[in-house]
């Protein structure tokens, strides 16, 4: 199991459906962005907060992904790199997006926020435990926002898609050991945020 954590363990099979897909075989890749489109826009959306762009960044990353498949030397390292993809294009656009552009989230993408949450909100019938669940995810993106990008994104990969420390190392270019100490100020500054929010 690694570090991966409950609920993360890959699919057994996904090695031989990713060398398929490397053949040239569209089925297979259908089921591969089946498999990861959905997880893919949550972490983009909670990166850039704007479901436009999210969209944009997953079916890029999908793109990217089909045509670099051929050169995926190890076919079990799929997740791992389609993460990374999609890591790296949500970094590039944050850099390239004004510096003073303001972080605002409009009322209609609050909907999209409640759908992208980490629970899943079939498992809430109390209208109590929804608005307060709702609220939560406010505030968590609300706090996410205050993260720099690269702290974002280590928190997000490591908690909410149960990434290897290793791997969140080589998408964000530093050491396991640095993820950790990320990942620790990220835990910190979203804890004390999110208690202003309770």
């Amino acid at each position: 199991m690694g570090d991966h954590g409950p609920g993360f363990e890959p699919d057994p099979d996904e090695g031989s459906i990713v060398a398929r897909a490397q053949d040239g075989d569209l089925a297979a890749f259908e089921h591969l962005v089946l498999t990861y489109q959905y997880r893919l826009f949550r972490l983009a959306y909670r990166m850039l907060n704007d479901h436009g762009e999210a969209e944009d960044i997953v079916q890029e990353t999908l793109t990217t992904s089909w045509r670099g498949l051929p050169m995926l030397a190890d076919v079990d390292a799929f997740g791992g790199w389609i993460y990374r993809l999609a890591t790296n294009k949500c970094l590039d656009l944050l850099r390239r997006r004004s510096a003073h552009a303001e972080n605002c989230i409009r009322p209609e993408d609050m909907d999209t926020i409640a759908q992208a949450g980490v629970l899943a909100v079939s498992a809430i019938s109390d209208p109590a435990h929804e608005a307060e669940w709702s609220a939560e995810q406010d505030g968590l993106t609300a706090v996410l926002n205050t993260l720099p990008p690269a702290q974002r994104a280590c928190w997000l990969l490591r908690e909410m898609h149960g990434r290897s420390y290793a791997e969140i190392g080589v998408t964000l270019k530093i050491s396991p050991t640095a993820v950790r100490g990320t990942l620790a100020r990220a835990r910190h500054q979203i804890a004390e945020g999110m208690s202003q929010w309770r």
